[in-house]
């Protein structure tokens, strides 16, 4: 049942030296022939889509598009769907491409949740990010969304900066609560192949702080905040009771959703598509009217059960153990013992969570979970 949809707005101003999401340079035309493309594919989308409960639109920064134009998109959702009265509706903004009256018309279409890219409120480390937005633009673009009247307001911040210090990470995240948001997500900055970033640390021109500096960032930002009332319900996401992000919790529990725009992904009957990430074949697809689909990859059963662990493990609930057994047969604590015992993992009669100590090295313990599954032939079943 897809309740689902999200809409890719692949435009910046310009891009971050870490950034390897589809996106770029803005330009007005292409973006008002890309609204009006995105416009036919939802037309073509409707017979897929049940009553929408969140919608998310990223990029990318989709403030960088005309408000006329983002209105219209958030017209076309309301015309030809069904949308729930209290449909989550989230849009991502940069830092310096929003101001309050583009803010209220946005809320007044429907826009309910802001979620915004401060990433740091330090300039120096902005500009080594190659932010386009300074300290006083954050607090100007916060503002003005407040002003608006958004009672649902999420920062992104970044720890591991080459240069920064845990008293940086630290000043940043308390100026972030000195706002009061509904909902913080903390990034461990990583070097993406293919990005300025990770050639600048491969010929080590920057350096990243050293491992017990990050784990000690991470710690510092699970203790703060939920020391100042967030709850920690996935590894990089803090939210005040009510506020957790459901179209990503839709994500991590597997549920269907559509995809709109290039580069967007769906999830549909236990298939992942992809439409194509270049931008004119996506245009010309739309003009012909036609779907511009580039990857259509069918889930095997071992592949869904990888997906179920993957994904569960990252909710700090964990994962259902008995949904594990009844679904799959699988004895998931008894296949974790010895990661329990290393206290990598905790269990109980119905959930399998990542500890404190397991939360900073997730990748390797799930990597060594699913190894663990193969030896006891728990996925060949």
């Amino acid at each position: 049942m897809i309740n689902s949809l999200y809409i890719h707005i692949p435009f910046c101003i310009r891009k971050c030296i870490y950034c390897d999401f589809l996106s770029v340079p803005y330009d007005e035309a292409l973006a008002l022939r890309y609204a009006a493309a995105a416009a036919h594919e939802l037309d073509l989308r409707r017979e897929a889509i049940d009553e929408i409960t969140t919608v998310y639109i990223g990029g990318g920064t989709p403030t960088t598009m005309p408000t006329l134009s983002l209105i219209g998109l958030l017209r076309k959702i309301r015309d030809s769907f069904t949308l729930a009265a209290d449909a989550e509706i989230t849009i991502e903004v940069n830092p310096g491409t929003i101001d309050k009256e583009k803010a209220c018309a946005l809320s007044d279409a429907g826009v309910n949740r802001f979620s915004i890219g401060v990433q740091s409120f330090l300039d120096r480390e902005l500009q080594f990010l190659g932010r386009i937005h300074s300290f006083e633009d954050a607090i100007k673009s916060i503002s003005a969304v407040r002003n608006a009247g958004a009672k649902n307001l999420s920062l992104d911040l970044i720890y591991g900066i080459p240069g920064q210090t845990l008293d940086d990470w630290s000043h940043s995240l308390a100026t972030a609560r000195e706002f009061f948001p509904e909902h913080i997500s903390t990034y461990e900055l990583t070097p993406e192949v293919c990005t300025p970033l990770y050639e600048l640390i491969r010929e080590k021109r920057v350096e990243k702080p050293d491992e017990e500096t990050i784990i000690g960032m991470y710690y510092h930002a699970i203790d703060g905040l939920t020391g100042a009332g967030y709850g920690h319900y996935e590894i990089s996401n803090f939210a005040r009771p009510g506020f957790a992000c459901r179209h990503n919790l839709n994500y991590w529990d597997r549920g269907e959703y559509i995809g709109i725009g290039a580069g967007a992904h769906s999830f549909i009957a236990g298939r992942r598509t992809r439409n194509t990430n270049d931008i004119g074949k996506y245009l010309e697809a739309l003009r012909k009217g036609e779907l511009s689909t580039e990857e259509d990859i069918g889930i095997s059963r071992v592949e869904e059960i990888r997906e179920v662990i993957l994904l569960g493990l990252r909710k700090t609930e964990g994962l259902n153990v008995g949904e594990l057994r009844e679904v799959y047969g699988i004895d998931i604590a008894g296949t974790a013992a010895a990661l329990i015992k290393a206290g990598l993992l905790s269990s109980d009669k119905d959930c399998l969570c990542l500890t404190r100590r397991g939360l900073v090295i997730s990748n390797t313990v799930i990597t060594e979970l699913f190894a663990a599954l193969e030896k006891g032939n728990a996925l060949s079943r």
